[in-house]
């Protein structure tokens, strides 16, 4: 099952659904992760399966299932499209591009090489990156070491963002999320008398926020400072919607709570060089961290998957060095997306990168190395979870189209693939990028559109 926590009795009882959908081309996609935005009900018009994608797109050739469908022409594409892209709602500048994944034919180019802002849309240049240089199945351990003074513990951040306070028996914020009461059992397993938690949070260096990040932004529902001891995603409390001001801090509190100490025995430090380890826990896998990230556009993950690049290859974890490992690795492997980036989430208005690069993106994690699959399995389903829960009303693409959406003042961007209606796989990329400012909602419409037009389209 590809989408972690996926409902599997869902998977049983409808394969003989997906089967019937493939058949008549159909595109059938789901999400198992579970969120409080979710739709009301299910589309009626398809029937989302969890791990359809993986059916749709299975190794060893993703686009296997695609290769009867007849072909897009380039003329058909943009007699569907360009209309839709010259929307005045997505304002002054869109730039596009539109690929056939079986054949890697480009079929509509709207500029795609210009950089431009792609705010979350970023975010698949991190998951391609993590997973290129992490195995999908690796974890990151959290570990509380021994400290210099009798009773002291030091909690050693390693850069999970969901190691989670909640309660045991509770269900965290992030699935499969490693627990802040697993550690404090430990180190009352190991016969110490806790009288001072200490917070190491030496492993993330640099600046806390990202380049141009403004200040409404961390703490904000959205983002928060970035450092390599937190939980929840860097908030206070699992179910707070805000995040914390100081994330460090929080963790460091959230133990001691567990360990019965005042919020006066914590204290930032560093761990004794060669300190015994007392306890360890680990994060859900990387790629379930990475479809976690993608499917609720999560920037904090984002930031620390980055740095897990970083680490991987041997740059200072710090927002600088994650953006150039990023493009680093992502240029051995044959993409150049340039160095417009500037951070792992796209919330920096200043970063930069092409939709041209981004569809190569999608190129790569379609058709190249299955341990890129996470990258198409944690992208939204229209109409159905995560960013895209709410998308595509009153347009062709419920349950058809997987994408990853971005959103900034001025900037609206929808990138990732579908199948059009002879049910060939069509890979996109669009970004608007002088969209008036209070006219976001609007311009997502226009997207949705654009894209859902595509779907319709034979475009032959």
């Amino acid at each position: 099952m590809s989408r972690r926590g996926g409902r599997t009795v869902l998977i049983v009882a409808l394969v003989a659904v997906l089967t019937v959908g493939a058949a008549i081309g159909g595109y059938l996609l789901v999400s198992g992760i579970q969120q409080s935005d979710a739709p009301a009900a299910v589309p009626t018009s398809v029937v989302p399966l969890p791990s359809a994608v993986s059916a749709a797109l299975a190794t060893p050739s993703p686009i296997a299932t695609a290769s009867v469908a007849p072909a897009p022409t380039v003329g058909g594409v943009s007699a569907a499209l360009t209309p839709r892209l010259d929307d005045v709602r997505l304002g002054g500048r869109v730039l596009a591009q539109v690929r056939d994944a079986q054949s890697g034919a480009v079929l509509l180019d709207r500029n795609a090489a210009t950089p431009a802002a792609p705010a979350s849309t970023a975010k698949l240049a991190t998951a391609a990156a993590v997973l290129s240089v992490r195995s999908a199945t690796d974890r990151i351990t959290t570990r509380v070491v021994a400290g210099a003074a009798p009773g002291a513990v030091v909690l050693v951040g390693a850069g999970d963002p969901t190691l989670t306070a909640a309660a045991p028996g509770t269900a965290p914020t992030y699935p499969e999320a490693a627990r802040i009461s697993d550690l404090a059992r430990a180190v009352r397993a190991a016969g110490i008398t806790p009288t001072a938690v200490v917070v190491d949070g030496s492993l993330f260096t640099g600046a806390l926020t990202g380049p141009g990040w403004g200040p409404g932004d961390a703490p904000s529902a959205y983002a928060a400072a970035i450092t390599a001891a937190m939980v929840d995603g860097a908030r206070d409390a699992p179910d707070a919607v805000t995040r914390s001001a100081d994330p460090a801090a929080a963790a460091g509190l959230a133990l001691a709570a567990d360990l019965g100490l005042p919020a006066s025995a914590v204290t930032s430090g560093h761990a004794p060089t060669g300190a015994r380890v007392v306890g360890q826990v680990q994060s859900a896998p990387i790629g379930t961290l990475v479809e976690q990230m993608l499917n609720e556009s999560d920037n904090v993950i984002a930031e620390c998957l980055a740095r897990q690049v970083a680490l991987a290859t041997g740059q200072p974890a710090s927002f600088s060095g994650a953006a150039a490992a990023t493009a680093d690795v992502l240029r051995k492997a044959g993409l150049d997306i340039g160095s417009g980036l500037l951070d792992g989430s796209g919330l920096s208005p200043n970063d930069r990168i092409s939709p041209a690069a981004l569809a190569a993106l999608l190129q790569w994690a379609a058709t190249g190395p299955p341990r890129l699959r996470d990258v198409l399995d944690g992208l939204s389903v229209a109409g159905w979870d995560g960013t895209l829960a709410t998308r595509f009303v009153g347009v062709a693409g419920v349950g058809v189209v997987r994408g990853k959406s971005g959103t900034l003042t001025g900037v609206s961007a929808l990138a990732g693939l579908l199948r059009d209606h002879d049910g060939r796989l069509l890979l996109f990329s669009i970004v608007a990028d002088e969209v008036p400012a209070a006219g976001t909602s609007e311009a997502q419409q226009a997207l949705d559109a654009s894209v859902g037009a595509l779907v319709e389209c034979g475009c032959r």
